[in-house]
């Protein structure tokens, strides 16, 4: 378990999240325990476990800067976090299929036969995906450690915001990425809430639900 874990009720960490756009400047989150986060909330699922997620922690005043004029009305976050998490999808996330799929074979966790079958199999696969077909998948996958890791940074004891709202075409360079290989997905605000989140409502199940 983590030894930063300052949180661990389910239900506390779940229904009592809310989107924080105010945090306290004073509070930095160590690289030691960024990194931890970011480990712990890979261990969301991904599409044969390809893990086409990457991540760029924007922390420095310098960089904060650059990222301030691509982020629309979001600027108060950018201002007052620990740090902005930039996530993005690998359009070639297949090129460390084999060191994945080694290393399970490693921790014991997969027969080398399997994973031959698969790798075999599955880097064909992907890379004869059309871009649009790679988009969709890459896009799912990482929303899927997006949300994660926001529930992670609840228990380690930060909040976070999510953000939808930039310059998608503009990102990926402007951080030293290749643009046609990492598509942005979401940007995650992160550190100690200052201002509280807004309570917000959700429509009934029963309203978005049919069963057939």
């Amino acid at each position: 378990m983590s030894k930063n874990l300052v949180n661990n009720d389910f239900s506390e960490i779940i229904f009592g999240r809310k989107s924080v756009r105010g945090y306290d400047e004073t509070v930095k989150i160590s690289h030691e325990e960024m990194l931890e986060m970011i480990q712990e909330a890979t261990t969301a699922p991904s599409s044969v476990n390809m893990q086409p997620w990457r991540f760029v922690v924007v922390e420095s005043d310098e960089q904060k800067s650059k990222l301030k004029p691509l982020i629309r009305f979001n600027t108060k976050q950018n201002d007052t976090s620990s740090a902005m998490v930039l996530i993005f999808g690998d359009m070639q996330c297949y090129e460390l299929g084999e060191d994945i799929y080694n290393q399970a074979v490693e921790e014991g966790k997969m027969p080398a036969e399997v994973r031959d079958q698969q790798l075999a199999a599955i880097i064909p696969y992907y890379k004869n995906f059309t871009k649009e077909q790679m988009n969709d998948v890459v896009k799912i996958d990482s929303s899927l450690v997006a949300m994660q890791f926001m529930l992670i940074a609840r228990a380690h004891g930060y909040e976070t915001n999510p953000i939808g709202g930039f310059e998608s075409d503009q990102l990926a360079e402007a951080f030293g990425l290749d643009k046609e290989r990492y598509v942005p997905v979401m940007i995650l605000s992160i550190g100690k809430e200052k201002e509280a989140g807004y309570t917000s409502v959700r429509l009934a199940a029963e309203k978005i639900t049919e069963f057939k």
